[in-house]
């Protein structure tokens, strides 16, 4: 008989099942390895090859399901059988749907499982092979952003009404959602769109500085100062100038922006001379400027001149449906850049980034993209996505584990490592072969 190549792990909390497990299937020149939790199972799964999982459903602390859910993640084209002593309809879909490939019940033969076992991994080896359908989604794209959900329209509703007016625009949102990208289609979608878009992070520039790069400043103003020089003022006349993190903003450099936007004049650091200006301000901020005015940080009535036409962009947790379009629009941005090729994302792995918090809002979902993109040859599936964005396990805090228990563990790794050789094993653990033995029988 040819020796088969596969590695099986059993996971079951009964340890007669697994011993009888693990006696027919080396029988059939398999390799099993045995866990009698899903903690213990994760530990093999992520220092082991393993071609084939066979489960029980019911375990304490954490259940099967959760293994399955686990693994058809972030293992998503090894195959996965169910041994359930269970059996129900209900039940049955439930193990399909968190990624189970086939499931057997409990009692069965040695022959049941030999055909479950063969016809599970022919499946994985098909899965592999399968190549995931594309999922085109729709392009509902303003400017350069994209969406269709009902709080992206709400926003391309108010670009409509302010774009031909040089109303101030405050524009609040988290860090990462895209506030300069709103600010931008205000300007170039705008009959001011052949005019200057200046772009200034007022949280990147020293505080000392600030007054003389927004306003300029003359000759001799301060040391250093050896020219005449404009600001970003005198840059965006005409045009649009786009404050972001205007909460960084110095008080004095405030008093003068208010100046600014009631009388539409600047004086430049060192100067008498009053100069007209005629630009669009829009303003930006991730911070809560009412906090910040309640701690006298920011002029109540700037915040109020700042407040003409308010637009709130919602995280990306709160538009999940315009995930699949910004990720095709990263895929052909990046596909192009990298591959010089569009490339496709599975529909599991969509549903990946679908399910995800995003803290880090759009630019998140972007920096991921551009990594699968440079690391992938091929379909993105859910494997090419990073761990993090992936099912996790939580076990229940038991606080500090048994002496017996981390020996345990440790052991395991041990013989994982040494490839189950346990001559190895004991030199590295620094006992004999006898005390290791006794070891694993305990």
């Amino acid at each position: 008989m040819a020796l088969h190549k596969e590695n099986i792990l059993i996971v079951d909390d009964d340890i007669d099942i697994l011993e009888l497990l693990q006696r027919h299937l080396k029988s059939m020149d398999y390799h099993a390895f045995k866990a009698v939790s899903v903690k213990e199972a994760l530990f093999i799964l992520k220092d082991t090859f393993i071609d084939l999982l066979i489960t029980d459903i019911q375990m304490p602390e954490v259940d099967g399901l959760q293994l399955l859910k686990y693994a058809d993640e972030h293992y998503p084209e090894m195959p996965k059988l169910v041994i359930t002593g269970y059996p129900s309809v209900d039940g049955a879909l439930e193990v399909i749907k968190s990624g189970a490939t086939d499931y057997l019940t409990k009692p069965f033969t040695k022959d049941e499982l030999k055909q479950a076992v063969q016809k599970s991994i022919e499946s994985g080896a098909k899965l592999e092979k399968r190549q995931p359908s594309i999922d085109k989604g729709k392009n509902n794209g303003y400017a350069d952003m994209i969406g269709d959900s009902e709080a992206f329209q709400k926003i391309t509703d108010i670009i409509d009404r302010v774009k031909n007016n040089r109303a101030t625009v405050l524009i609040q949102g988290e860090s990462g959602t895209g506030k300069e990208l709103v600010a931008r289609a205000i300007h170039y979608s705008g009959k001011f769109s052949r005019a200057p878009f200046i772009a200034v992070n007022c949280g990147a520039i020293p505080e000392n500085l600030q007054e003389a790069e927004l306003f300029g400043y003359t000759k001799g103003a301060f040391t250093g100062a050896n020219e005449n020089r404009n600001g970003f003022f005198q840059a965006a006349e005409g045009g649009t100038l786009f404050l972001d993190e205007i909460g960084s903003a110095s008080l004095a450099v405030q008093t003068k922006l208010l100046r600014a936007l009631q009388e539409k004049e600047i004086t430049r650091v060192g100067s008498r001379k009053i100069e007209k200006v005629d630009i669009r301000i829009i303003a930006a901020t991730n911070s809560d400027l009412l906090d910040d005015i309640k701690n006298k940080d920011f002029r109540e009535d700037l915040y109020y001149r700042l407040t003409v036409v308010e637009i709130n962009v919602p995280p990306l947790r709160e538009r999940k449906s315009d995930v699949s379009l910004l990720v095709e629009k990263f895929l052909r941005k990046y596909g192009v850049e990298y591959k010089d090729r569009l490339l496709r994302i599975s529909p599991e792995a969509l549903l990946v980034l679908e399910r995800y918090h995003w803290p880090g809002n759009i630019r998140e979902l972007e920096n991921i993209i551009q990594r699968v993109v440079i690391m992938s040859d091929g379909v993105i599936g859910v494997k090419d996505l990073p761990d993090f964005l992936k099912f996790q396990i939580d076990f229940p805090d038991t606080g500090f584990l048994p002496l017996r228990e981390m020996e345990k563990e440790y052991v395991q790794k041990v013989l994982l490592h040494a490839q189950g050789n346990k001559t190895k094993a004991a030199e590295i653990l620094q006992i004999d072969r006898k005390t290791l033995r006794d070891k694993l029988k305990s």
